[in-house]
């Protein structure tokens, strides 16, 4: 189906009735064709079997080459449909299959077909087969996503879905060093960046106000540094156990996490819980505003570099993942020689570690190693220092993919210092031609950071990210043939009642049709 097309026939079936409440069926034929044509991200390809519909029911049993991705949609259908769905040990001749095979497209591909029979999902590997259901999802009934027992029926609508990434990396930072959020704050965040098929989070765990991380050698900079956060509010931080359950719980759907220390600026809390690690010995006072760049580490003493060892050490033996970020950014209070230096040394150490550096892009001002990873996160399309580095970029420009900016001078959260970000804004770029100079292929994916100066609780979260984050999820995701504002807007409308269903406190973006039920 052309996705123009798609938005055409979506127009028209939003008319109909769709559930004001998870307790109430709408039409199955109406329900299941409003699915199909709602996809966020637009699939490769998505044909619709005319006439064709998959009826879950208490005989539903379901079968996955890949256990844990078919535990979870398993868990899913039995609390929303009360169906026992039984996990069974040979492809069923009526229900749902998660197969692993050979499609095209890489791990991260699958295939996805639907008969009056049952269900298929055939992928390379579990990250396929996690993101075909991520779909499946999205063809089902909004009460498929409730927390408890619907009326149903169950119908999914008959068809192939033929789909694979634009760009291996697809990310959400979230900041939890300027406020900080709990171990189920942060999962409930993964479960919802996870059903647009976002694959990374990149958590932000230091920084001037707060350091989130326990770390063994340096205790100190949790117990201490970790007690405050902007404004006063209560700090807190992650014990090792605890961020290796998030780290679990991320690579369980199909998300890899990505530690950031950002050093050497926005380093008060660090500062302030060893006064040895600034020049003159002195712990400045622990830091609850906002502003930035006044903080360092002193970059000529060796204990620092003892320091970035042991703190990078500790992190990488907790993190599988190969990606460790060592922030960069806005170190105005050291000197640009100093900064090279450091940088140059700390690259050393993470790689040391056996890890691949990640930094703010910045660090070009260094002299990044080959395989060092730059995060853009201006705003100027013709500037070039990133552009003539020769790595790899991850695409996150402030003006664009900044989910803390306002929607607009109302917007009740939020900042404005890039500027304001509406829907419109956040979908209207494109990440392989978004910095003139820098060749497509150098472009390794979009990054959505939410900065938490404003942001004190997961409603917060979610005010901010949701619709923007869908929006970007996509521009990684989709083709760029694909890209069309008057589809998405259509097919994000239709996201509104699952968001509902979901408990996410969304914003209601006028740019938005959306329909009875949102």
């Amino acid at each position: 189906m052309k996705i123009r097309t798609a938005a055409v026939v979506l127009t028209t079936l939003l008319a109909l009735s769709v559930p004001a409440s998870v307790t109430v069926s709408p039409s199955a034929t109406a329900a299941a064709a409003v699915a199909f044509g709602a996809i966020v991200p637009a699939p490769v390809s998505a044909v619709p079997a005319a006439g064709v519909t998959y009826l879950i029911t208490a005989a539903t049993a379901l079968y996955s080459d890949a256990p844990e991705v078919g535990e979870q949609l398993a868990s899913r259908l039995r609390r929303s449909t009360g169906y026992p769905v039984p996990i069974v040990t040979a492809p069923p001749a009526d229900g749902i299959a998660l197969r692993l095979g050979t499609v095209a497209g890489g791990e991260e591909a699958y295939q996805l077909d639907v008969t009056a029979t049952g269900i298929v999902v055939l992928a390379n590997g579990p990250a396929g087969l996690f993101n075909g259901v991520q779909t499946l999802r999205q063809l089902l009934p909004y009460a498929a996503e409730a927390g408890t027992v619907q009326p149903g029926p169950w119908p999914v609508p008959g068809g192939r879905v033929v789909d694979r990434p634009r760009y291996p990396w697809r990310g959400a930072m979230l900041d939890v060093a300027r406020h900080f959020f709990p171990v189920d704050a942060v999962e409930r965040y993964l479960d919802q960046i996870a059903l647009y098929k976002i694959n990374r989070l990149h958590l932000h765990l230091s920084d001037d106000q707060g350091w989130r991380i326990a770390i063994d050698s340096w205790p100190r900079l949790a117990s201490y540094g970790g007690g405050t956060a902007v404004g006063g509010d209560p700090g807190g931080f992650y014990t090792k156990a605890q961020y290796q359950e998030i780290v679990a719980y991320a690579a369980a759907r199909n998300i890899t996490v990505i530690p950031e220390i950002d050093m050497p600026g926005h380093t008060n809390a660090a500062l302030a819980s060893y006064g040895e690690l600034t020049c003159d010995g002195v712990a400045p006072p622990r830091y609850t505003g906002t502003d930035v760049g006044f903080s360092s580490l002193c970059t000529s003493k060796e204990l620092t570099y003892t320091f970035v060892d042991q703190v990078i050490g500790e992190l990488a033996a907790l993190t599988p993942g190969p990606y460790l970020h060592i922030g960069g950014d806005e170190a105005s209070s050291t000197t640009p020689a100093d900064y090279r230096a450091f940088v140059d040394r700390a690259q050393g150490i993470v790689a040391a570690h056996g890890k691949t550096v990640i930094g703010w892009h910045d660090v070009v001002n260094a002299t990044p190693l080959p395989s060092t990873v730059v995060q853009y996160w201006g705003s100027d399309p013709t500037e070039t220092a990133v552009s003539t580095a020769g790595r790899k970029v991850v695409m996150s420009p402030a003006s664009r993919a900044y989910l803390d900016m306002k929607y607009n001078r109302r917007t009740p959260l939020g900042q404005t210092w890039a500027g304001t970000i509406e829907v419109k804004d956040a979908y209207g770029w494109d990440p392989g031609a978004y910095l003139r100079r820098l060749p497509p292929e150098q472009v390794l994916g979009v990054e959505a950071p939410l900065w938490t100066e404003t942001l004190r609780t997961s409603a917060d979260l979610e005010y901010m990210a949701f619709p923007r984050l869908p929006a970007l999820a996509e521009l990684g995701w989709s083709p760029s043939a694909t890209h069309d504002w008057t589809a998405f807007r259509q097919r994000l409308g239709a996201q509104g009642p699952r968001w509902r269903v979901m408990g996410i406190a969304y914003y209601r973006s006028t740019q938005i049709a959306w329909p009875s039920g949102s």
